[in-house]
């Protein structure tokens, strides 16, 4: 390809919105440009890139026995609603109307649909197990779109799904998956590591997190020094801290008047206490969208089934209280695993005037548990000798509460639980937790039968008996791999791109364009090289030597060769690698085949 007919429109600003290394060097580079917030059109180079990283991901799928197919983006919400994740979803998915006013959505994923078309096809375990995949735009409708590519509304994903008749063929099935993204990643050129991690929306049991290590990113990775633990921060469980005695026999209970003093820091100043000795009392309640989103059919099931079976299926709003310290933050994922998979919001004034009383700001944990579904309260808080929380009375806190005394720690609807994040100085397992950022390029889940049931993908088994079929989950983030690679593979200068994805092997850099010589001589090196397969590009572009020099670090061709006048009449070029400062001369006769080799090499290296 020639520089001078290709479309790289690079720049020198730095742009005002971009945030990390990567956002600003894909717009400076020319790999591409804002439409609106979170949605971006890839130019050439960019595109280039994408491509070569969907070929690496689609030939380790197939390798792997997954088989590509392709299912719309435009979805039928009535799917959704079968499994639910209208309601986990909510206003993260994009929804419309359509001119006959049946609803739609922009999947964010595809189980739904992958999971339908099985539930048509399949029949038997003898057409057990099946593997498919495809590798398209999916849609959030993220609240606030940052990082670039990292965090956009529009994105390219690679998803697949696993159906198996039993646990053992699913764990062949999650296996396979799991080796081919450790190929993938390793061909893609990224230094990455694999964490537990939660399901989140997709549910299911069990699910690891292939992560790249940097300092933007918007992960945490939590780990002990030893490498027996990693997680990501949601996953990341804690031990439970050392049961605290009291210093002295602890007072009853006392209430002190802290008129509009409502948030932890105030409380704190004004007791003269610290966070640590506080008890901070959440009231959350299953989201009004839920409700909303599912009254019609609870009307209808209430009707013939009466208002227990309403209950029983989720659709009744419910309210409980969380109990944190007061220097510690919640972590919604371990919560939503303690309320079974259930989504949760902070409640509104009027539940929580109801429940405790008070005007919000000064709930605490005495006398509510009979009025809420659950109460649910973390470890750190059982283990307090005594706290400071709110009275359940406005413009009121208490003194000298003991947990277990004054408020209780175990009964019917109360579970004591890890239900925050891990934070400098807890351990695992007796070791000590470290933390560092990352971003995450991509998860595999088990996701059990959570959409077989609900959907009807099931097959009769070697007894004939019908049964719901195993399934797995399995997420790339394409556009993650390329923002990932630019924020290991930068200087101060531009891009350092793996050889694999970089959008060309080889930048020959013709110096001195209006010399007859020099220009011929680059010609004959540009052909030399086509002929032997190698994605070169020929900058011939009529510009000073220092203007294309800087093109040339900014787009981070991995291979460069330089061709100016002075070089030519002693008959060499110069030849560098862009990860390194120092060219060579190399005869002019020699210089494709060098270049040749030095793109073998680079690309074997990521094999090793």
């Amino acid at each position: 390809m020639r520089y001078s007919r290709l479309f790289i429109p690079t720049v020198k600003e730095v742009p005002a919105d971009a945030e990390t290394i990567s956002h600003r060097l894909m717009i400076r580079a020319a790999l591409m440009r804002r439409v609106a917030s979170g949605t971006y059109t890839y130019l050439p180079l960019g595109w280039r890139s994408l491509l070569k990283i969907i070929a690496i991901v689609r030939e380790e799928m197939n390798r792997a026995g997954a088989q590509e197919i392709i299912v719309p983006s435009l979805q039928p919400k009535e799917l959704w609603d079968k499994t639910g994740r209208s309601v986990d979803y909510g206003p993260t998915m994009f929804s419309l109307e359509d001119r006959h006013g049946r609803m739609n959505v922009l999947g964010p994923t595809a189980e739904e649909v992958f999971t339908t078309l099985v539930a048509g096809e399949i029949k038997s375990y003898k057409q057990l197990p099946v593997n498919l995949y495809q590798i398209t735009p999916k849609f959030r409708d993220e609240f606030r779109p940052r990082f670039g590519p990292v965090r956009s509304r529009e994105f390219i994903m690679k998803d697949a799904y696993s159906f198996d008749a039993d646990p053992e063929s699913l764990d062949k099935s999650y296996k396979a998956m799991y080796d081919a993204y450790c190929r993938i990643y390793k061909r893609c050129g990224l230094e990455y590591v694999i964490v537990e991690a939660e399901s989140g929306e997709m549910g299911g049991s069990g699910s690891h997190q292939f992560t790249v290590p940097c300092e933007s990113g918007e992960d945490t990775i939590v780990y002990t020094e030893d490498g027996s633990y990693a997680a990501n921060l949601e996953k990341a469980a804690v031990d439970p801290l050392p049961k605290q005695k009291p210093k002295a026999r602890v007072p009853p209970p006392e209430d002190v008047h802290t008129p509009n003093i409502g948030s932890i820091e105030a409380v704190c100043e004004f007791l003269k206490t610290k966070p640590k000795e506080m008890i901070k009392t959440l009231i959350v309640s299953t989201p009004d969208f839920m409700f909303e989103v599912e009254k019609e059919r609870a009307k209808e099931l209430a009707k013939h089934d009466g208002r227990d079976a309403v209950v029983k299926r989720g659709w009744d709003r419910e309210s409980f209280a969380i109990l944190l310290r007061g220097d510690h933050e919640l972590n919604p994922e371990k919560l939503t695993q303690v309320l079974g998979g259930k989504n949760f919001e902070p409640a509104d004034e009027p539940t929580i005037e109801k429940v405790t009383g008070a005007r919000v700001g000064f709930a605490g944990p005495m006398e509510i548990a009979d009025k809420l579904s659950k109460m649910i309260i973390d470890h750190a808080i059982a283990a307090m000798a005594v706290g400071v929380t709110g009275a359940n009375k406005t413009d009121y806190h208490t003194k000298n509460v003991v947990p277990g005394r004054d408020f209780p720690l175990e009964g019917d609807n109360v579970v004591v639980a890890d239900i925050r994040n891990a934070e400098e100085g807890d351990t695992n397992n007796g070791k000590k937790l470290l933390f560092k950022k990352g971003i995450e390029v991509g998860q595999v889940f088990k996701l059990g039968t959570k959409y077989s049931e609900k959907l009807g993908a099931k097959f009769l088994n070697e007894n004939g008996v019908e049964k719901p079929c195993l399934m797995g989950c399995y997420g790339i983030g394409v556009n993650r791999i390329l923002a990932s690679a630019i924020e290991l593979g930068n200087d101060e200068n531009g891009i350092i791109w793996p050889i694999s994805i970089a959008p060309f092997e080889v930048l020959i850099t013709s110096v001195n364009q209006d010399d007859e010589k020099v220009a011929q001589a680059a010609e004959d090196i540009y052909q030399q090289l086509l002929s032997a397969g190698i994605d070169v590009l020929l900058d011939d572009r009529p510009l000073r030597g220092g203007v294309k020099f800087k093109d040339a670090d900014l787009i981070g061709i991995p291979v460069r060769v330089t061709v100016g006048r002075k070089s030519v009449a002693e008959g060499n070029v110069e030849i560098k690698l862009r990860s390194q400062a120092q060219s060579r001369k190399i005869s002019l006769t020699k210089a494709a085949d060098e270049a040749v080799d030095l793109v073998e090499s680079l690309k074997e290296q990521l094999k090793t």
